[in-house]
């Protein structure tokens, strides 16, 4: 027999979902705060997966992707759990921010503590409640400070497990990506849960190929570990590049910025990515590419000071794929195609 899974005050028997609210800090006026969260509690037993949005408050491609996710599942069908939480920030979510109120940056302040910080509160809150239950994770973020990121997924690739779903996942990049101190990513993987952080898209900004890319990945990892099951005509997919190391390109003086480079572009050493002038156009200096590689990550903000992060660099140690990959990702037509719905059937 399947135990029940206990959220706060409720029990989600097999075979069912259900919403509910966890109590966060309530506001100044005392009205009250939550944090939403859907169970989806599988007739069968498997895996439980978390699946989060909106640790900062701003990126809300998340927020969608949870959404569309949730509308594909059917409790009868599945195997095991899905406890997903759309908007973890709920305070950043209604204020159009990043930050809690405080303005910490709730992804440095994981495992948390119910007698800390307001973040220390709000990440031991979704441990305790949700991370605990699971053996999967699934963390949604965006470009962040008028940065736009091209889909991708960050994980620990040292992990046989981890990198089994990244790979699974099927973004076109998978970055291997150092855990930082406080984050969701490190508290899960102390606690032995694999897990993946999927970036795609801007902060406040609705990104359709992103969300799209987003919802048909999480489906894809979720049949990797058995949850569902596997498609009948599954696609052959281009093998994802797998880049062991990325950096920023920043700016060498201020002024406006005059973009060349786009999201996915190869690079070579060298290339001219971007050009910097001041308001009268006497002055340019010339960005250009530090090493080969491709833009995974860019500014779209034209004003810039000397120092600013603007391109985004993976660097790989086989370029021969790239091309390959790359194409089949921008003329895939669940991501694409527009004019109709998209098509992530469970069949």
């Amino acid at each position: 027999m399947q135990e029940p899974i206990r959220v706060g005050e409720v029990e989600v028997l097999p075979g069912h979902r259900q919403t509910l609210e966890l109590s966060v800090a309530p506001l100044q006026t005392h009205t009250e705060m939550t944090m939403p969260v859907q169970v989806v509690h599988g007739a069968r037993p498997g895996p439980h997966l978390f699946v989060t949005a909106a640790v900062h408050g701003d990126e809300i491609n998340g927020v969608e992707i949870i959404h569309r996710l949730l509308q594909r599942l059917s409790p009868r069908r599945l195997r095991g759990a899905v406890l997903a939480v759309p908007v973890v920030n709920v305070y950043g979510f209604i204020n159009h921010s990043r930050y809690l109120p405080d303005r910490r940056d709730l992804n440095r302040f994981f495992p948390g503590s119910e007698t800390g910080s307001l973040a220390s509160r709000v990440a031991e809150l979704l441990m305790q409640e949700v991370v605990r239950h699971c053996t999967h994770g699934i963390d949604l973020h965006t470009g962040s400070n008028h940065r736009s990121n091209l889909p991708q997924i960050r994980a620990c690739l040292d992990q046989p497990e981890t990198m089994h779903l990244a790979r699974a996942f099927g973004a076109p990049v998978i970055l291997n990506a150092n855990l930082r101190d406080g984050s969701l990513r490190q508290a899960a993987l102390e606690r032995g849960i694999p897990m993946l952080l999927y970036e795609a898209g801007e902060a406040l900004r609705f990104d359709e190929v992103a969300i799209r890319a987003g919802v048909k990945g999480i489906l894809a990892v979720m049949r990797a570990i058995g949850m569902l099951p596997a498609r009948r005509s599954a696609k052959t997919l281009a093998e994802p590049l797998i880049a062991r190391s990325s950096s920023w390109v920043r700016a060498p003086v201020s002024g406006i910025l005059r973009i060349r480079g786009s999201l996915g572009n190869k690079v070579e050493k060298q290339t001219v990515l971007g050009t910097i002038e001041d308001p009268f156009g006497k002055h340019e200096s010339q960005v250009c590419a530090p090493s080969s590689g491709i833009i995974i990550g860019r500014l779209n903000l034209p004003l810039v000071y000397a120092g600013d992060a603007l391109f985004h660099i993976a660097r790989f140690a086989h370029t021969k794929a790239v091309n390959a990959t790359l194409e089949a990702f921008e003329t895939d037509p669940d991501l694409h195609d527009v004019r109709g719905e998209d098509d992530y059937s469970l069949t």
